[in-house]
């Protein structure tokens, strides 16, 4: 009752503010768009505690850096005290031979098969041996990182060690893993180059844009067309150390121009998901005034069901817990800060 308290008051207080600033056509966009992403910010703070632990997560470490409010910092917490769980469980098994492959094929066995990306997905790392257990080690370790936890961590050093001795290169430049998985290359690359393992940024942009040259997006299928896109997002995305600082608009030109290029493609045929990465992408970049962030808050706005509040799937799902990817990401492009919140930082609450 508390919390609700605290949101409706939120609400009221925004709502008095926006009122007093609306006026030009940019104000009243403004506020409608602020308006809209507070109406699905609403929704799932309300439905927050009923989400599964992954979700909690998702959407708290997110809301945190948007807004700094400490009322996101439970959910974080929670999470903070599992990974150290997970990563000292892992640490410490690295220590035995063998097992990084084992738990790659328990990994592999245990992989979804639900779609048609994700059984192109798990017969990848099926190909590519201790790679998917690498990769979740890799997310875990920067996830400490973002969250100030790495100290924690006694052996450390093992799985830093450990990541080094990883193939990165191969995989992040095979085009066919390029095909399905460009979007966590992306990020891989990235999270290495921030953890101080390896930095293969440049081998990387060049293969993707060796993969995805100018100019092919008019013969993509549609997935691959959204993995090109997401792929492109990712790039910015990782590099704000997931929305925790501004990127250099200068460094992403090419990602930007790209959507600039291919404008009406994306507003066709993306998915909500996509769209509001792509404004990301500009916002990051402290785009915020470009056209293409102004057209595809309208189509976030618009997405919305009238009835349940929220953007639902390309299938019509309401679900809350499958729709929290796309509606925190709609949060976020409609009720973008002056500031970003880094971390939280978790060390003198876990440590």
């Amino acid at each position: 009752m508390k919390g609700a308290r605290h949101l409706h008051w939120s609400w009221l207080c925004l709502l008095v503010l926006l009122a007093g600033c609306a006026g030009s056509p940019g104000d009243l966009d403004a506020e409608r768009h602020a308006r809209a992403g507070l109406a699905i910010q609403a929704v799932y703070e309300q439905a927050l505690p009923t989400l599964p632990a992954a979700k909690q997560r998702h959407y708290a470490q997110r809301l945190y850096r948007l807004t700094g409010d400490d009322r996101y910092l439970p959910p974080n917490r929670a999470y903070g005290e599992r990974l150290l769980d997970w990563l000292e469980r892992d640490l410490a098994a690295l220590e035995e031979p063998g097992h990084a492959a084992q738990r790659s094929r328990e990994l592999v066995e245990a992989y979804s098969q639900r779609t048609a990306k994700q059984r192109a997905r798990r017969e990848m790392f099926a190909e590519w041996e201790e790679m998917i257990f690498a990769r979740q080690l890799l997310f875990r370790l920067i996830q400490a990182e973002y969250h100030g936890l790495l100290p924690a961590l006694e052996e450390r050093e093992r799985g830093l060690a450990y990541l080094a001795s990883v193939d990165w290169l191969a995989f992040f430049t095979d085009p066919d893993v390029l095909r399905i998985y460009a979007a966590q290359v992306a990020n891989q690359a990235h999270f290495l180059h921030q953890l101080g393992v390896i930095d293969l940024r440049e081998e990387v942009v060049a293969a993707f844009r060796a993969r995805y040259p100018p100019g092919i997006a008019a013969s993509l299928a549609r997935d691959e067309t959204h993995n090109w896109l997401y792929g492109l997002t990712h790039f910015v995305i990782a590099a704000s150390r997931y929305y925790q600082q501004p990127v250099s608009a200068e460094e992403f030109t090419w990602v930007l121009a790209t959507f600039e290029d291919e404008e009406e493609r994306i507003l066709g045929l993306a998915t909500e998901d996509i769209l509001a990465e792509v404004a990301l992408s500009f916002l990051l970049a402290g785009r915020e005034d470009h056209p293409l962030v102004l057209r595809i808050r309208d189509a976030l706005v618009a997405a919305v069901d009238p009835e349940a509040g929220i953007i639902p799937s390309p299938q019509g799902s309401l679900d809350l817990a499958g729709g929290e990817h796309r509606n925190v990401l709609a949060i976020m492009v409609l009720r973008w800060p002056d500031t970003l919140h880094p971390g939280p930082n978790l060390s003198d609450r876990l440590l």
